[in-house]
C-alpha cells in the first residue's frame, strides 16, 4: 500500500500497489482508477486525474501526494467519459502509520481548494 498525503503532510490515503484503489485512512474503498483517472467507489463519478501517485482535482491542482514521487499539477483535464465501475476489493489490513513527510513545496499552479473529504464526495 502506498501512502498519500495532504498539503500539510497529514496521511489522508493508500493507494493500492497496482494503482487500481484508494482507500480512505481508515480503509474504506473511496474510488478506483481507470483510464488514467480517478471515479468514486460509491456514486462512480469522476474525481479527476491520478499521476503517478499524486491525486489530482478536476481541474489538475493536487489534492494528494506521495512523497517517493513528489507533488506535482497539470493543466486542467479533459473529461474521460464514464468509466466502467470497479468490483469492490477486499478490505486490505491496515498497514502500519508511515513516517510523516516534510511538507512540500507549493506545486506550480497550487494546491487544491478542495480537502480530500470534498473531493472523494464529489
Amino acid at each position: 500500500m502506498i501512502s498519500i498525503f495532504d498539503r500539510n503532510a497529514e496521511l489522508i490515503a493508500w493507494l493500492s500497489n497496482d494503482g487500481k484503489h484508494l482507500f480512505d485512512a481508515d480503509m474504506n474503498w473511496v474510488a478506483y482508477a481507470s483510464g488514467g483517472h480517478l471515479w468514486s467507489a460509491e456514486t462512480g463519478n469522476w474525481l479527476g486525474p491520478l499521476q503517478g501517485t499524486t491525486l489530482l482535482d478536476q481541474s489538475g491542482r493536487p489534492v494528494g501526494w506521495h512523497p517517493g514521487d513528489g507533488v506535482g499539477s497539470s493543466g486542467r483535464p479533459a473529461r474521460p467519459g464514464r468509466a466502467a465501475r470497479s468490483a469492490r476489493p477486499a478490505r486490505p489490513a491496515r498497514p502500519a502509520r508511515p513516517a510523516k513527510p516534510a511538507r512540500p513545496a507549493t506545486p506550480a499552479g497550487g494546491w487544491s481548494d478542495m480537502t480530500f473529504l470534498g473531493w472523494r464526495s464529489q
